[in-house]
């Protein structure tokens, strides 16, 4: 896979008759080192999350319900800082350190976890940690934003997102080898996640550009060559939220929040895999490595198409391979093909609606806008996730697991279609162009 190494695509108008690179090769080396960033720290974070279910309920004792919350504080606590975090972007125009903020404090709660294990203390370390990623999230997305080109983003998200999967690959099989050598060896394995944490501050501070996403000063053109003008104070212009807050940011946040009720947590997923097919603990982390494996393959394929075809599109029906992992998982098959056709299905629609759902919400915004919409539409995701994961939770302690899943399955086959209605405007690759 070539990729050109350039930190602001060159504009396709600058030689005339020069066809621009598409594809992945265009794709600039600052979206490669934050890949890079993105990629360290999921090592840190997956290898604690592919041990969260066990370490719960079998390590620490505690029931589906007190799972079920973690799991969705895990997923929506974030949401508390994620718009704060894309809007100080946006007004600082200094995305990266606005996203280093957020890494270094995901970093210091993972010191946290060496000392803690009740379950209050987990909470407050958790949320510590999703804080970080809530912070950093819409930041480092703007900086990504800004360094790709519009006709490119599905794919610039892809490559990050590829990047970013080989660390949540690499993670849970660096949990997996720890448990293997050590039984409950989970001290060991907050260790390391604590040492990848403060490897990946190291690089975003040190490798990766400051990309400004404010417009620079205006310059006037004198005698054919730029000037700059006068150091007159401009008047600092008036954000303007009706551009996150109306028109198709209005249905892709009402899309975003109906499908992410219906997404629960893939610890769930797993733990319902493994009760069917009876998987010894020190297996369980390599079904995150499966999923995490099949978003890896399918991240810039997936951008690609959405870059074509329209990435509303794309958003809406990836979630019919989550629809399908759902029915894979509460089928009563104890076979190893479909445990695998389970993670294959959750990994399509990853990395059919992750990077995706950023880039649609980059399009239907203004450059000015891109980290708060884009923190807009995570926000209402995380929330939805926190809220379905705690359900989920207590529906499976009161009805049980499988019917609990065909139950969820039920209420994706009405939503998806109903989802499509809603964001028709936008299925299309010219959607950006259609008043809603």
């Amino acid at each position: 896979m070539y990729i050109s190494f350039t930190n602001k695509p060159k504009p396709p108008d600058l030689d005339v008759g020069a066809r621009p690179h598409r594809g992945v090769r265009a794709v600039s080396s600052t979206v490669v080192a934050f890949g890079i960033v993105s990629m360290v720290t999921d090592i840190s974070s997956e290898s604690i999350t592919a041990v969260l279910p066990l370490y719960v309920t079998a390590y620490l004792g505690m029931s589906t319900v007190a799972y079920g919350f973690l799991d969705g504080l895990y997923q929506g606590v974030s949401a508390l800082v994620r718009i704060a975090g894309g809007y100080t972007s946006d007004r600082l125009g200094q995305p990266k350190w606005v996203a280093f903020v957020g890494y270094a404090v995901a970093a210091v709660a993972r010191v946290g976890l060496l000392f803690t294990s009740g379950f209050g203390a987990l909470i407050a370390v958790f949320s510590a940690d999703r804080i970080g990623k809530g912070i950093r999230t819409a930041p480092r997305d703007a900086v990504i934003t800004a360094s790709s080109r519009a006709d490119n983003l599905g794919v610039s998200f892809g490559v990050h997102r590829t990047l970013d999967n080989i660390g949540a690959a690499v993670g849970p099989l660096i949990a997996f080898f720890i448990l293997l050598l050590i039984p409950n060896g989970y001290g060991t394995i907050f260790v390391a996640s604590l040492a990848f944490a403060v490897i990946g501050v190291t690089i975003l501070g040190l490798f990766v550009p400051n990309v400004r996403t404010r417009p620079p000063a205006a310059s006037v053109r004198a005698g054919g060559t730029q000037a700059k003008a006068p150091r007159a104070k401009a008047p600092r212009a008036k954000f303007d939220w009706s551009v996150v807050t109306a028109g198709g940011m209005r249905r892709v946040l009402a899309a975003a929040g109906i499908l992410g009720l219906l997404t629960i947590g893939d610890g769930f997923v797993y733990l319902v895999l493994q009760a069917r097919s009876d998987f010894a603990a020190q297996w369980f982390p390599l079904l995150y490595v499966g999923t995490n494996v099949a978003f890896l393959a399918l991240a810039i394929p997936l951008g690609r198409l959405a870059d074509r075809v329209g990435r509303a599109r794309v958003f809406v029906f990836g979630h019919a391979g989550l629809l399908a992992a759902y029915v894979v998982a509460a089928l009563p098959i104890a076979d190893v093909a479909a445990t695998l056709l389970c993670l294959a299905f959750l990994g399509a629609f990853y990395a059919a609606t992750d990077g995706v759902l950023a880039a649609l919400a980059a399009q239907l915004t203004t450059p000015e806008t891109h980290g708060t919409g884009i923190a807009a539409a995570q926000t209402v995701v995380a929330l939805s996730r926190f809220v379905s994961a705690a359900g989920f939770g207590i529906l499976w302690y009161a009805i049980g697991r499988e019917a609990s899943m065909f139950i969820v399955s039920g209420l994706l086959v009405v939503a998806i279609p109903l989802i499509a209605l809603l964001l028709r405007p936008y299925l299309s690759a010219r959607g950006r162009e259609t008043a809603t």
